[in-house]
């Protein structure tokens, strides 16, 4: 049974802090120095080979919002402690790193506008943690896992840098983008327009008393121009793969972003090597899913069975929203795979 609110955390975690050359100079001018929150097990002095997972979290979250208390829910250390009272794992550390920006989050790959992130997560935070503590050590012993942008964080991290990571959890992870993004783009527009231009629309929401539903969106979808297509002559770098008057599709433009999907990076020779060599692969995404990437998913899935990669794909009742219950299923796997 889940945790009551009330069931005090066994661990420790630990604020380790980060003075990170990866991300200074980044177009947002978002702060370099970042602190990563490191849970470690109770008695973890005493245990050897304790395999390091990484949690990366989706858009507008940051590594806090997962270790914090929250009512009739399991922060991630709790969760991750249940799991081992009742057998299911084996102790692990786990990273929570502080990766939000300005314009609300980033996808964990290198970007001029949000900062080289990825650089940040397997340069400087792995070398720090694992420097500090006896914790993974090799990507036999390492893994990451996230949801959302942090689920594709982890799918491309798994297909990028294998020599870092062992193995990814994907939970309902951006992929499969002409069904994602393309709806978004003239809501974008009118919005971005509203405000006379993204400079515009950016000071309303730096300057506003919250976030409303569709300024999230708006802001999420630059975010996503800012990370796959940065534009150094706009403000934050942010960018649409659309004409700004017209909403026609920019099909250059688009190419780029394209480039960084899952299900079209899939095809590339060394990426699809990559996935081979890992140890373990875990997909999954809810069947309602109100961004449409359980289609995607199922594609990816189809596809990595067809290549002949080994993985597990699972797809269940729900939506995108509210979906932590999941990693009851991904913590799991990722011990067990690394600990064989």
């Amino acid at each position: 049974m889940p945790n009551h609110p009330f069931q005090e955390v066994e661990g420790e975690i630990h604020n380790l802090t980060i003075e990170s050359a990866a991300l200074e100079g980044n177009l947002c001018g978002d702060p370099s120095t970042r602190v990563v929150q490191l849970y470690l097990p109770k008695g973890w002095q005493d245990m050897s080979d304790l395999p390091l997972l990484v949690d990366l979290v989706g858009f507008t979250g940051s590594g806090k919002a997962h270790t914090n208390w929250k009512p009739f829910q399991e922060s991630v250390p709790q969760r991750h402690e249940r799991l081992v009272r009742e057998g299911e794992m084996g102790c692990c550390a786990i990273a929570f790193p502080d990766c939000f920006t300005s314009l609300g989050g980033n996808q964990y790959i290198d970007s001029i506008a949000t900062g080289n992130w990825a650089t940040f997560l397997i340069k400087e935070m792995i070398t720090t943690i694992e420097g500090a503590y006896p914790v993974g050590g090799s990507p036999a012993r390492r893994g990451c896992f996230g949801k959302s942008s942090g689920g594709y964080g982890a799918i491309v991290h798994g297909m990028l840098f294998p020599e870092t990571w062992g193995a990814f959890a994907c939970h309902s992870g951006d992929m499969g983008w002409d069904r994602l993004f393309a709806g978004d783009f003239p809501k974008a527009v009118t919005a971005v327009e509203k405000r006379g231009g993204f400079a515009g629309f950016l000071e309303h929401i730096d300057s506003g008393l919250k976030v409303k539903g569709e300024d999230f969106h708006t802001l999420m979808i630059l975010a996503m121009g800012a990370s796959y297509d940065p534009n150094p002559s706009a403000v934050k770098g942010v960018s649409l793969p659309v004409d700004m008057r017209t909403c026609i599709l920019d099909e250059a433009a688009w190419e780029r972003w394209l480039s960084h999907d899952p299900v079209v990076m899939v095809e590339r020779r060394d990426v699809q090597e990559n996935l081979q060599s890992l140890k373990g692969i875990y997909l999954d995404c809810g069947s309602k899913d109100q961004y449409n990437i359980h289609f995607g998913t199922r594609q990816m899935a189809d596809r990595l069975t067809e290549l002949g990669i080994k993985h597990v794909h699972e797809e269940f009742d729900d939506t995108h929203s509210s979906i932590d219950y999941r990693m009851d299923h991904s913590l799991p796997f990722l011990y067990n795979t690394l600990m064989k």
